[in-house]
């Protein structure tokens, strides 16, 4: 193992310094915020960052749970993520091993984004102590990311330009395993189209235009387009989804004259998402126009497909298999398997292993826009015992609560910050990721998939944090 003895040092001080991150990690889930309403977990990482000598700019990309933080001068110009956003309707005590929400139907970390918040930050801010005492050069940037759950500020902050000039970015996730990887994922849209009717007595419906129906029949037509979208990749496959979120006014016996249906698509790359959408668009015009009513669409977001990168796959491997994978005690054990068994899954215990990298197909993430505008190199540490488990569950949330989500946290920190110093070390490391990115890019530059008017959906979830915010 190459510098040994300064990651040993860059070891050390983590394990000396990680209680005020772990206890910020706690904060965080004990008051879980949806995405763009992350105003108090936002705030907690970047005050952090900016005690610890970073320069933070805070409301990036015209977001206010955003923000940048930058340590340094000089190449390379390493990156680090943040995350923070919580899911809606996981509220789970942290001390329960049954479905046990603190509050009924309130949001919670069933993700891992109050870890995921913490650890780029403690890993950026352990390299810059190890860089000061060297006196090496080079530049850390923590991105605060808000609303990962609807693909929405890593997009925005691409578009803005914020991950230009980074030569190499270090992302990671809390997982059912612990693998460093080497990942591809689909590209993303998420958009949502407003039918425009007129109101009428039920009985006599013909003095009305149904935006009900014009939302149904874009629906019905969604449905068949389906079967003329071409499948994808196994493990990243291409898919379309439509729900109903406003169904009018609700009352059989009055003409609905507002309507909304809204449509998210997985698509391999960027090319897929502009044809789908082009026929998307179709579909909806061609309800409106068959209903006698009038449809206007809202761009909520779109991301571009993930590109992998072997070259830093393999760094964070190396370094994986010197810290290690997180290791649990019986009684850890034993609260898993209680809540597999609640979970009716079937029940496993933790390996505690690294798993072999291989290239694979990972859920839709905006991550993608890192890897559009640096070579990104992603890992998992293991949090959930197996992938019967799921994600996105009250089981998700009582593991990031407790003493194993602290363990999977500080693994990942050990991990990203041995990798960042390798990094700053040995410049081919970046040199050979870079060519590497090139090749994957095919040379096309980042583009973003959203439109230039676009504007990010900063209430999205005010109504629904409004209900449970302190």
């Amino acid at each position: 193992m190459k510098y040994q003895q300064a990651k040993e040092s860059i070891v050390d001080w983590m394990e000396e310094h990680k209680d005020p991150y772990f206890r910020i990690a706690d904060e965080i889930w004990e008051n879980p915020e949806l995405g763009m309403e992350e105003y108090a977990s936002s705030k907690l990482v970047a005050d952090c960052l900016e005690e610890a000598g970073f320069t933070v700019e805070r409301g990036v990309a015209g977001m206010p749970t955003a923000f940048m933080a930058v340590w340094g001068g000089g190449h390379p110009v390493l990156g680090f993520g943040s995350e923070y956003d919580a899911l809606p309707g996981v509220s789970q005590k942290k001390d329960s091993n049954h479905p046990d929400p603190v509050v009924e139907g309130a949001p919670g970390h069933g993700c891992g984004h109050n870890l995921m918040a913490v650890t780029g930050p403690f890993a950026a801010i352990a390299l810059k102590r190890q860089m000061e005492q060297e006196n090496l050069t080079g530049t850390i940037k923590v991105f605060g990311t808000p609303a990962e759950e609807l693909c929405l500020g890593k997009a925005f902050m691409g578009k803005a330009g914020l991950f230009e000039g980074v030569d190499a970015i270090l992302d990671w996730h809390s997982m059912q395993w612990t693998k460093p990887g080497c990942f591809y994922a689909n590209a993303y849209f998420n958009r949502k189209y407003h039918f425009k009717g007129k109101t009428a007595h039920g009985n006599a419906p013909w003095h009305g235009r149904s935006s009900l129906d014009a939302a149904m029949l874009m629906g019905h037509a969604l449905e068949l387009l389906r079967e003329h979208i071409k499948p994808g990749l196994e493990g990243a496959a291409n898919t379309l989804n439509y729900a109903f979120p406003d169904e009018g006014n609700a009352f059989p016996n009055v003409v609905p004259d507002h309507t909304t249906l809204w449509c998210i698509g997985r698509m391999c790359d960027a090319e897929t998402v502009a044809d789908a959408l082009q026929r998307i668009d179709d579909c909806a015009k061609g309800a409106a126009l068959a209903t006698g009513t009038t449809v206007t669409s809202e761009e909520i977001t779109a991301t571009q497909n993930l590109l992998p990168n072997e070259t830093l796959s393999a760094a964070l491997e190396e370094n994986a298999h010197w810290v290690g994978a997180p290791q649990f005690t019986e009684e850890e054990n034993q609260a898993a398997r209680e809540i597999q068994e609640q979970m009716g899954c079937a029940v496993s215990d933790y390996e505690g292993v690294i798993e072999e990298v291989s290239l694979t197909g990972q859920p839709t993430t905006d991550a993608s826009e890192y890897s559009w505008s640096a070579p990104t190199g992603t890992l998992h540490v293991q949090m959930a015992p197996s992938a019967a488990m799921g994600w996105h569950n009250w089981g998700i949330t009582r593991f990031a609560g407790s003493s194993i989500g602290k363990k999977t946290l500080f693994t990942a920190a050990k991990i990203l910050a041995a990798t960042g110093y390798d990094l700053v070390m040995e410049p081919s490391i970046i040199k050979t990721a870079t060519e590497e990115w090139k090749q994957r890019t095919g040379g096309k530059p980042y583009t973003s998939l959203l439109s230039d008017d676009a504007k990010p959906a900063l209430d999205i979830n005010k109504a629904m944090m409004d209900k449970f915010r302190k």
